[in-house]
């Protein structure tokens, strides 16, 4: 039995140092992935802005139409028949107004958007718009392949899990440095050091990233939208019940990366019988938005970036919030009574409480759009540092892997945690446990690394024709592994090939298709500057994705290193 301090304290650290190693060879391909996706996003706003110039922006000529002209030019433009979803006036002097309407066909969150001239009344443009922020295609496109893979719900899973491990793998970090900085002496231009650096640089980010990723996953965000609920920290919002029942959800501050619009909230009234509510009117009079913008004006919305939503029924109010996101935060919002056009109620983000405010905070750095451009290139320095401290570990790794002649034991997590003394066993499964149910992806990524202990070790005698000395390149590596594991490397380069087919199958679709349901563009319309373009977007995802894959099949079928000689 284990009794000394330093004994357990070595255990520690080698399963601390084990997890580490797994985390960054299954994990990381992931996190490598959400961190390029995520500095592409950040950096594209100035340039959807250019892309779409005209949608977006128009020449000043003499004083704006009413907001109810330009609501009537934008149903001539669809049809009477289109339901609006929400209007946003115009910002500013030189931009146009959109009038955002609801399709059978759009996913959650997206809207059509009409964006029209406030001074001629012309349509300037017809897109697809998304989130909160009411992003454009572009970035909508962007957003998708950074959340998802561009694979729907299913794709969400990687980001999650990326973000699951994210912050265990910043402090598993942290600890080992902690331990052996005093023992090991690093070379300044070394892997290791520059990993072990911009670890340190980066420890706060990742930690950060880490929390506001998890909020606004699938399985892992479900539970933290129960803790809040529990615990009173959900977001206020304003009560659109024109009988003064209270709300019976809470608005989605991830709004603009999740797949549902709204959170749960808590409805503490006693359980009465509701009486019907009729239908609301498919589009309000164009006159009412010009009467409910002046409402939310005069009650004090100072903020120009606004939304107008209509009733959802017959007994709820209209809706007018603050949309601007950046540095201070304006996201206040007024109910409008629709008979007699007055304030029933309001929230103000002054009176936000605390993890609301962070929450919010949180969301909107994370996005990049919280300190506007010097909030863009700080997310992208910190996602390019990410990539590289990740190539640099994968460095490390093939720097370190034993040699041909060399010996070593099998090194799993399993035989890495049964020297632990008993109370730090159940300790550490009671934490794996309450991890597992907070973090679910975590817990079920954790039982195949368990899994993946078993089937890697399960043969680990091994004799080995040492007499043979192979270069140690590339080249010489892959002739050394294939003359002891010739069963194994077959199996790998059918692996590798099965994976092939599977990324460029998926990553073909995903450009390909996202092109032509984001754009509109059917193939007989497509020119030869896009088949070349889209061509390359895919080889070049397709080869990194395959690249980052393959190494934790690598490891699967021909491991670090074999027991020789036995």
């Amino acid at each position: 039995m284990m009794t000394s301090t330093g004994s357990v304290h070595g255990a520690l650290f080698t399963l601390i140092r084990r997890l580490h190693f797994y985390i960054g060879l299954f994990v990381a391909p992931f996190i490598f992935v959400a961190a390029l996706t995520g500095t592409l996003y950040v950096l594209t706003p100035q340039i959807e802005n250019a892309l779409y110039a005209d949608a977006l922006t128009t020449q000043p000529q003499g004083k704006a139409q009413p907001l109810s002209a330009q609501i009537a030019a934008a149903r001539a433009h669809t049809g009477e028949r289109a339901k609006i979803y929400a209007v946003r006036p115009a910002p500013g002097a030189t931009d146009t107004t959109r009038v955002q309407f609801t399709r059978a066909d759009l996913g959650a969150s997206e809207s059509r958007s009409v964006f029209i001239d406030p001074y001629t009344l012309a349509v300037k443009g017809d897109m697809t718009v998304y989130g909160t922020t009411g992003v454009l295609p572009f970035r909508m496109w962007l957003d998708q392949l950074h959340r998802g893979l561009l694979l729907g719900d299913v794709g969400r899973l990687y980001s999650e899990l990326a973000a699951s491990w994210l912050w265990i793998a910043a402090l598993g970090g942290l600890i080992l440095w902690l331990g052996t900085r005093s023992r090991r002496v690093v070379k300044k231009s070394g892997a290791r050091h520059w990993h072990v650096t911009l670890g340190l640089v980066l420890a706060a980010g990742l930690l950060f990233f880490s929390a506001t990723g998890l909020t606004w996953s699938q399985w892992a965000g479900s539970n933290v939208d129960r803790m809040r609920a529990a615990l009173n920290w959900m977001t206020p919002q304003v009560n659109t019940a024109l009988d003064g029942r209270a709300p019976d959800s809470a608005p989605d501050p991830h709004a603009d990366h999740n797949g549902s619009s709204s959170m749960p909230g808590m409805d503490m009234s006693m359980p009465m019988p509701a009486a019907p509510k009729a239908p609301a009117q498919r589009n309000r009079p164009d006159a009412d938005w010009d009467r409910v913008l002046s409402s939310a004006k005069a009650a004090g919305l100072q903020s120009p970036r606004l939304e107008l939503r209509q009733p959802k029924n017959s007994a709820s109010a209209w809706t007018v919030t603050e949309v601007d996101r950046s540095w201070p935060s304006h996201v206040d919002a007024v109910a409008v009574n629709p008979e007699t056009f007055s304030v029933i109620d309001r929230v103000r983000f002054a009176d936000f409480p605390l993890v609301a405010k962070l929450t919010r905070w949180g969301v909107d750095a994370h996005m990049g759009v919280l300190f506007g451009l010097p909030n863009q290139l700080l997310l992208a320095a910190f996602g390019l540092g990410l990539c590289t401290m990740i190539v640099l570990g994968y460095r490390m790794w093939w720097q370190r892997r034993p040699k041909q002649s060399e010996t070593s034991p099998a090194q799993t997590l399993a035989e890495a945690w049964l020297p632990l003394p008993g109370y730090i066993k159940a300790t550490s499964l009671l934490i794996a446990l309450a991890l597992g149910y907070a973090l679910p992806v975590m817990g079920a990524s954790l039982l195949l690394f368990v899994l993946f202990d078993i089937l890697r070790w399960r043969d680990d005698h091994r004799v080995v024709d040492a007499s043979v000395v192979y270069p140690d390149t590339p080249v010489g590596i892959m002739r050394a592994r294939f003359a002891v594991k010739r069963k194994e490397m077959r199996y790998f380069l059918r692996s590798l090939v099965l994976l092939i087919l599977v990324v460029g199958t998926v990553i073909t679709n995903a450009v390909i298709g996202g092109v032509v349901d984001q754009y509109q563009i059917p193939f007989s319309d497509w020119t030869i500057t896009m088949y070349i373009m889209q061509g390359l977007m895919v080889g070049v995802y397709s080869l990194v994705i395959t690249g980052l894959l393959s190494i934790p099949l690598w490891y699967f079928f021909l491991g670090e290193s074999d027991k020789q000689g036995e």
